[in-house]
């Protein structure tokens, strides 16, 4: 019986990772035996369950109707194990986590000794990136993101929201001279973009006032599409930047950085933490995700 729900769960990260390679990387286990799992599994149930090609794996519609029995038996069994051991133990166990760069290095970071205080037998592998992660194969528990959550497949729990500032270096501004108005931008200054993770297209700026709201884009001589090169592009004279208070607040204050065009404030921008439906709420990432929901409106505003 533990020999078959060795092989449950590894034909699950097979389904979720969609190759064998990268289902025993992230389990550990040496790909031959992970086939070999498999191989028992399918021979145990006397069905296909996956379809192997020489690049990718695809789940057979048996195999598929086995996953979502299974997998709501291996989550009622962890379940089982939780209400158990939670009043004799505390959250113990690896998070796998992606974040970007400097929601990471800014406000994350700072604060993960107290987290470490409070649960000392948690560990974080943390993915800093701007870039987006595929969150199922690469075996990720939770991913914390900024903007609209437009993909309805993934859970999304807002955990708070950042200010925006607009700014440039003082050897800029004497340079160039200080915007009075946004459209001031796109006649006579260059910007230093933020790049989207997405389309690697450079992202406007946008500027707000009541009933009103402008989007510029300036001329552009750089473009960086990770959040600590981009403030660090501000820093160094290349053109204005918009970015979040949390990240630019530093520097404004020691006068590395000055504030621009301030009236016209955009909306906050919303942060979520992001993580599969099929994956379950294990009591380390629910003792994370109320962690990021305590600590992050205080960090970043």
């Amino acid at each position: 019986m533990e020999h078959q729900l060795l092989a449950i769960r590894a034909f699950a990260r097979v389904v979720e990772a969609g190759t064998f390679t990268r289902a025993a990387d992230s389990l550990n286990m040496p790909k031959a035996t992970l086939t070999k799992l498999i191989q028992a599994l399918e021979a145990h149930v006397q069905v296909k369950l996956l379809q192997r090609t020489t690049r990718r794996v695809s789940v057979t519609a048996d195999g598929q109707a086995y996953y979502e029995k299974t997998l709501r038996l291996l989550n009622e069994l962890e379940d089982i194990d939780m209400s158990f051991s939670a009043a004799q133990t505390r959250p113990r166990g690896n998070l796998r986590i992606d974040i970007g760069g400097s929601l990471a290095s800014m406000v994350i970071i700072p604060a993960l000794l107290g987290f470490f205080v409070r649960y000392p037998d948690i560990h974080i592998d943390l993915g800093v990136s701007d870039r987006h992660v595929d969150m199922v194969g690469d075996n990720v528990d939770c991913v914390i993101r900024g903007g609209l959550i437009t993909d309805q497949s993934f859970i999304a729990r807002k955990i708070g929201q950042a200010s925006w500032v607009t700014c440039a270096s003082p050897a800029y501004l004497d340079k160039y001279g200080i915007p009075l108005h946004p459209l001031d931008i796109n006649k006579n200054h260059l910007v230093a973009s933020y790049l989207s993770a997405h389309s690697n297209r450079a992202l406007s700026m946008s500027f707000s006032q009541p009933g009103e709201k402008i989007e510029v884009n300036g001329k552009r001589q750089l473009g960086v599409n990770e959040s600590n090169a981009h403030l660090a592009a501000g820093l160094a004279g290349l053109g204005i930047i918009q970015t979040f208070a949390y990240a630019a607040q530093e520097h404004i204050n020691n006068g590395s950085l000055v504030s621009i065009l301030d009236e016209w404030q955009p909306a906050p921008y919303p942060f979520f933490v992001v993580y599969p439906p099929n994956r379950h709420l294990s009591n380390r990432l629910r003792v994370f995700i109320d962690w990021l929901v305590m600590h992050f409106s205080s960090l970043t505003n």
